[in-house]
C-alpha cells in the first residue's frame, strides 16, 4: 500500500515539473535555454514512464531524445551561428540567474528518482523486464520501414541545417562565417 502511495505522488510531481519545464520550453527567447528545458522535460517523461513500469522505454527515452535528438538540436544551433548578440545576451542571463529554474528542476527530478530508487530498490511492483533483442527483432522485422523513413528524415534534417548554416557569395563559393 505504501508503494503505491509513493509511486501516484511521485507520478503527479514528474508529470508536474515535465510540464513547467515544457512550458518554459515554449516561452524561452534564447534557443540554447529553451533546449536546457526540453532536456529537463524528457528526463521527466523518462521518469514516468520509470514509475508505470516501463523501465526499457525509460532508457531510450534519455538514450534517443534527451541523447541523440538534443545533441542534433545543439549542432544545429552551433552550425547556424547567430553571432555576438546572442553570446553576449546569454552570458547577461547567466548573470542574472537563468540557470537556476533548470538546475532546480533538474534537482528535484534527481532526488525523486533516487528515492524511488531506494524505497523499492530498483524494481516496481507489477514491472517486467523487456531483452533488447525482443526490441531489435521488432525495429529491423515488421517496423523497418518506419526505422528507416526515421532515419531518412532525421538525414534529411542535418542536410538542410548544414545548408543554412553556410554563407555563400554570388559566385556560390563558401565565405567565411560571420
Amino acid at each position: 500500500m505504501e508503494s503505491v502511495f509513493y509511486l501516484k505522488y511521485g507520478f503527479y510531481a514528474v508529470a508536474a515539473i515535465a510540464v513547467i519545464a515544457t512550458l518554459l520550453v515554449i516561452v524561452q527567447s534564447n534557443p540554447v535555454h529553451a533546449l536546457l528545458y526540453l532536456i529537463v522535460s524528457l528526463l521527466a517523461i523518462a521518469v514516468v514512464f520509470y514509475l508505470l513500469g516501463a523501465p526499457f522505454a525509460a532508457a531510450l527515452e534519455v538514450i534517443i531524445y534527451a541523447g541523440a535528438i538534443l545533441v542534433l538540436f545543439v549542432f544545429v544551433i552551433m552550425m547556424l551561428n547567430v553571432g555576438a548578440d546572442a553570446v553576449a545576451a546569454e552570458r547577461h542571463l547567466l548573470r542574472a540567474g537563468a540557470w537556476v529554474g533548470p538546475l532546480v528542476l533538474t534537482a528535484a527530478l534527481l532526488a525523486e528518482l533516487v528515492y524511488v530508487l531506494v524505497v523499492t530498490e530498483g524494481r516496481l511492483p507489477g514491472s517486467a523486464a523487456i531483452e533488447s533483442k525482443t526490441v531489435g527483432v521488432a525495429l529491423f522485422g515488421p517496423y523497418l520501414l518506419g526505422v528507416e523513413l526515421a532515419s531518412m528524415l532525421l538525414l534529411s534534417g542535418l542536410v538542410g541545417a548544414c545548408h543554412l548554416g553556410r554563407h555563400w557569395n554570388a559566385r556560390g563559393r563558401k565565405t567565411e562565417e560571420v
